[in-house]
């Protein structure tokens, strides 16, 4: 494959063929019951093909499958293990490879977007991409730096150069209105799963993923809030126009790679520099990175967290709203009648709803179970435990929960934060978290007394 394909029959029907492929899967199931063999068997295998099928047309396609693909494929760690097993390693791959676009349009690309002599601004530049994603391919390139003095030499430094794919924006656009009608198919994966929330946001987010000046404003804006920190490193932006970004380079070990092959110390050291980054950024930039997948992080040789793209962010002047910190400390103090109040003020529970703040309270407190000792390790079972619990019709938390509503200003917060948890499962990281929560997010820490 080469640029996104353009022909709206053909990507159109390779996502039409899932619920199709289900539709038999299904049958197939129905007919096995006939004959006896056990529902959680028939459920399973069921659960499987579908996920196989899932994920590996996500991974054939571009824009706007690609880009929910990777959105989903943070949650991996909340699949059972059975499932999750066969294709981890699948799903890795979704996060970071896509098919290069041809030379040709390369090259016109970079024409368009900084100009006719675009080869005279790079002492070096790589054809065959470093890197691949959703809407966009990474290369490596010497970027030729002006000398301040006359007769100097100019200096170079090594660069990453983010160009768009051609058709992106409509690709993104056709993908995201067919996935819409896949909605049952991740409850089959996933039962509880809402993704139609998710393809909304992600819809909503479109113009600005897309508009790479954007993106460099809101990268700048990162840089300059950790500039000097040692422990997140954010590379600074060298150009920038509307489909291509030219940024420093990040050295550095994928997160993929130490979820798969890190010490313990490693995974430990790397979830708590995600939940620093998570948490620090609303205060310090006013921004929320929005996109936690783990192609996005790379471990530098000098222990900190590189941040690589920044393409989707919340906007949090104000930082982290207030309420959630003050909330989530009145949950860990057992204040039930504390909580239900915050949560009708904030809109979460309806002013006509009367439910009962104990029952509430039971419902949230396994969430917040990090947040409750010094010390906490997110680990895969733990994620499936929540999964089941809050997925399970028969759940008392399920039930309890079709009866809360998410405000539309903290969907996003929401979504990311529930992204990040999925990373430190994969990660199986421990660390200090509660002592980055009271650091960094308003209303959380303890009344002095």
């Amino acid at each position: 494959m080469s640029d996104i394909p353009r022909r709206a029959a053909s990507r159109t029907a390779k996502l039409a063929a899932l619920p199709l492929g289900f539709a038999g899967r299904t049958a197939l199931g129905f007919g096995k019951r006939a004959v006896g063999i056990a529902t959680d068997v028939i459920s399973a295998d069921i659960q499987q093909r579908t996920a196989e099928q899932l994920f590996s047309v996500l991974g054939q396609l571009k824009g706007g499958a690609m880009k929910f693909g990777q959105a989903l494929s943070v949650f991996e760690a909340a699949l059972p293990e059975e499932m999750a097993g066969p294709y981890r390693q699948a799903l890795t791959k979704l996060q970071e490879a896509a098919p290069p676009m041809p030379v040709a349009s390369l090259h016109k690309t970079l024409a368009e977007q900084l100009g006719a002599d675009w080869r005279e601004k790079f002492a070096e530049f790589d054809d065959s991409p470093a890197a691949a994603a959703s809407i966009g391919q990474v290369h490596r390139a010497s970027w030729k730096v002006p000398p301040k003095r006359k007769n100097a030499k100019p200096k170079t430094v090594e660069v990453a150069v983010k160009v768009q794919y051609p058709g992106a924006g409509e690709a993104l656009l056709a993908d995201l209105k067919q996935l819409s009608v896949l909605a049952g198919m991740f409850k089959i994966i996933q039962p509880g799963m809402d993704i139609k929330p998710l393809l909304a946001e992600l819809r909503a987010r479109i113009t600005e993923e897309l508009d790479y000046a954007m993106e460099a404003e809101t990268q700048t804006a990162f840089a300059e809030a950790f500039a000097g920190d040692d422990e997140i490193y954010v590379p600074r932006v060298i150009a920038s126009s509307p489909r291509v970004l030219v940024t420093e380079w990040v050295e550095g070990t994928p997160l993929s790679k130490v979820i798969s092959d890190g010490t313990p110390e490693e995974r430990d050291e790397a979830g708590r520099l995600m939940a620093t980054l998570h948490f620090s950024a609303p205060a310090r930039a006013g921004l929320l990175h929005a996109d936690p997948h783990p192609g996005n992080f790379r471990i530098l040789p000098d222990g900190r967290l590189g941040v690589i793209d920044f393409g989707a962010v919340a906007r949090l002047p104000g930082g982290h709203p207030e309420p959630i910190g003050r909330l989530v400390r009145l949950a860990l103090d057992g204040d039930a009648e504390g909580v239900a109040d915050g949560l009708r003020e904030e809109g979460f529970i309806k002013p006509d709803d009367d439910l009962d703040a104990e029952a509430v309270l039971t419902f949230l407190r396994p969430m917040i179970e990090p947040l409750a000792a010094d010390q906490f390790r997110f680990t895969r079972a733990w994620l499936r435990g929540e999964a089941t619990r809050l997925g399970s019709p028969r759940s008392p938390a399920y039930q309890l929960s079709r009866k809360l509503n998410l405000p539309p200003s903290y969907l996003l917060i929401h979504r990311v934060t529930l992204g990040s948890i999925g990373v430190l499962c994969q990660l199986e990281a421990e660390a200090p978290y509660r002592a980055i929560v009271e650091k960094w997010l308003p209303g959380f820490a303890p009344a002095a007394p």
